[in-house]
């Protein structure tokens, strides 16, 4: 049996990918009506209950501290199903597999992550919803950071993508107990996380409950529609040993083409670097807040201008005084990953996207990060060809700055790599 290796793992699927580009290439564009949207769609296909994809990524990375690159590959498989198992009575399963090549230092290769697994019950006709299960619960509008999104610390096993809306969409759920009431133009939720582990399992096949489940939690949300261009959630936040977070997010239509969105939370729990340090637990109350607007032309470019602050991160000052310790500086930044947090205490964002880039298959989206305090960015694009069951991917990511900031003591520099994506 061949061995999995970053050169070989896309020859089938480019070879197909060929075998359809002529004729999709001869297609005419087309020019939709105009779709305003408050974040990107995530690149799917299949219909129905069920979605099942693999996906091939070769790529390079050239290095930063050392002379030459390094080969990239991947390989995954990516499952979802919904069932009716009774009247009113569904099954939700969402699982994950990744090969990865090379693998990070004391992790494995091969990483499952079981993104949602629960029951959903709701009367027919009813307005009273009730789930039990690994549940992924996702708040907040902002796209590159969401301060109202309180379940998704330590929910990710696998960084396979730069893009913050596949981070979002890959991670993993929470084990609770939800239960909801609808009503026209609202809704009002109640969530309730058990601890079931003391700590983090790096297994590559273990459910890793330590990272999602590892003390108890509580979430009400209540959400409103305004009016048909304002809509809005006020969240109540409760972990054991810290006091209680508020939090409240908002979404305006300001014109046909442009939509604004507000995203705050206000709490007292310890810095971003005491965590990293594992200090003593001295808590201190701050905001984070997330502000932005997406204006959406009529040849489907949309185009989003975001700030975002995080009190709890460090500033200008701080993270300069770490300069001479690079190691403290990686354990900061190591942190901020596994909490999906803000690492300085201001960031921007731009993030643009363009359906049918000159073909009516040929979609871009590319966005760049700033860090405020050093200046430091990081750039990223992806080219994505779509064909009736398969994506020819490009991407690049570039890490811009100086050795000692955000983005410039990141090991690798620059990151190219190609992904083919098959839909069953």
């Amino acid at each position: 049996m061949r061995s999995f290796t970053p050169r070989t793992v896309l020859s089938t699927l480019l070879a197909a990918a060929l075998s359809q580009a002529v004729p999709a290439l001869a297609a005419d564009a087309e020019t939709d009506a105009l779709l305003l949207e408050s974040a990107p769609e995530a690149a799917s296909e299949g219909t129905g209950d069920t979605k099942l994809f693999f996906e091939g990524m070769i790529g390079n990375a050239s290095r930063r501290f050392q002379p030459g690159s390094r080969d990239l590959g991947r390989a995954s498989l990516d499952f979802s199903h919904t069932a009716r198992i009774a009247p009113g009575l569904r099954a939700v399963i969402s699982d994950r597999l990744d090969h990865v090549y090379p693998a990070d230092v004391g992790a494995d290769a091969t990483v499952n992550s079981l993104r949602e697994a629960y029951l959903s019950w709701q009367p027919e006709g009813g307005n009273t919803v009730l789930e039990f299960g690994r549940i992924n619960l996702r708040y907040g509008p902002g796209y590159g950071y969401n301060p109202t999104d309180f379940f998704r610390d330590g929910s990710l096993r696998t960084l396979t993508s730069a893009n913050p809306f596949a981070i979002r969409e890959n991670r993993l759920g929470t084990v609770m107990l939800r239960g909801q009431r609808l009503w026209s133009g609202g809704s009002l939720s109640v969530a309730y996380s058990p601890k079931l582990e003391d700590r983090p399992n790096a297994d590559g096949w273990s459910l890793d409950l330590g990272s999602t489940n590892n003390r108890d939690r509580a979430l009400v949300a209540l959400s409103n529609q305004f009016s048909q261009s304002i809509s809005g959630q006020v969240l109540a936040y409760k972990e054991d040993g810290l006091s209680p977070t508020l939090g409240a997010n908002l979404t305006a239509l300001l014109s046909d083409a442009a939509v604004a969105h507000l995203e705050w939370s206000h709490g007292s729990e310890p810095d971003l670097l005491s965590r990293a340090l594992a200090l003593p637990n001295t808590a201190t109350t701050r905001n984070r807040f997330v502000g932005g607007v997406t204006y959406t032309t009529l040849s489907k470019l949309s185009v989003t201008a975001e700030y975002q602050y995080n009190g709890f991160g460090l500033d200008r000052s701080n993270w300069a005084a770490l300069g001479a310790t690079p190691a403290i500086q990686l354990a900061y930044l190591r942190e901020a990953l596994r909490l999906q947090e803000l690492a300085p205490r201001q960031a921007y964002l731009i993030y643009v996207t363009q359906k049918s880039l000159g073909f009516k298959d040929l979609d871009l989206t590319a966005y760049l990060r700033q860090n405020a305090d050093d200046h430091s960015r990081l750039a990223w694009l992806e080219l994505r060809h779509h064909w009736p069951s398969f994506d020819l991917t490009f991407q690049l990511q570039q890490n811009i700055g100086s050795p000692t900031t955000e983005f410039g003591i990141l090991p690798d520099r620059r990151v190219v790599q190609v992904l083919g994506t098959y839909y069953f």
